[in-house]
């Protein structure tokens, strides 16, 4: 005879807290839109390569079309995705499991973006169109033009499962974050290359947290 056992599923316990960022390296932006880019094929229908008319770029225009930017009052943001995918990823640095990750940290958005509705963390800090050559998927050489934020901060608002992460360990990962994976392009955990340094962060301190929000006009809750 066999004995049966009961399982007993607890109910979920979720924490939230915010954290103010400032950047230690440039941000540099690149929101892509694989539809839009699709869409403009397909307007054009199949047309001879020798035939194309090819027009100038503006490149005011390329990095504008690169902005996140928030559908109800337009100010300029990130992917909270690029947070949360961030804190997953450095949990290899600390021997934990990542699929557990996923399914326990969370970033909570500030608002969504106008054009795709995605997800976003509002940027603190004036933006600048910077171009720069690189390589497309095929290996020929392109010039892009993307926001770059030389200065800049951000109120990232975690949501985590308290069963699996303390406060500290959410605090410490964010700065495994900031100090070792990055956001945005060029960052060092990028998958395309060993990246430029961009996109590095520290969580601001408690004793200087005053002084930093009044910088860079953050209102914190």
């Amino acid at each position: 005879m066999t004995q049966e056992q009961k399982l007993v599923i607890t109910a979920p316990k979720f924490m939230t807290v915010q954290f103010l960022i400032r950047g230690l390296a440039p941000l540099v932006v690149e929101r892509f839109s694989k539809k839009m880019e699709l869409m403009s094929k397909m307007s054009e229908g199949k047309v001879a390569q020798s035939k194309k008319v090819r027009t100038a770029r503006d490149y005011e225009a390329e990095a504008e079309a690169s902005r996140y930017r928030d559908e109800a009052e337009g100010w300029e943001g990130m992917n909270a995705a690029a947070f949360r995918c961030g804190m997953i990823s450095a949990c290899r640095l600390v021997g934990y499991k990542m699929t557990l990750a996923k399914l326990s940290l969370f970033v909570e958005a500030d608002g969504w973006d106008r054009e795709d509705g995605v997800p976003l963390v509002r940027i603190y800090g004036s933006s600048e169109v910077f171009t720069l050559h690189t390589r497309n998927a095929t290996g020929v050489v392109d010039v892009r033009s993307r926001p770059l934020y030389r200065r800049w901060a951000a109120v990232v608002k975690i949501r985590w499962d308290a069963e699996q992460f303390s406060t500290l360990d959410v605090l410490n990962l964010l700065a495994r974050v900031g100090s070792q994976v990055g956001i945005g392009a060029g960052r060092p955990d990028s998958k395309a290359s060993a990246g430029c340094g961009w996109g590095l962060f520290e969580v601001v301190p408690k004793d200087q947290l005053a002084a930093v929000a009044k910088e860079f006009g953050v209102t914190l809750a």
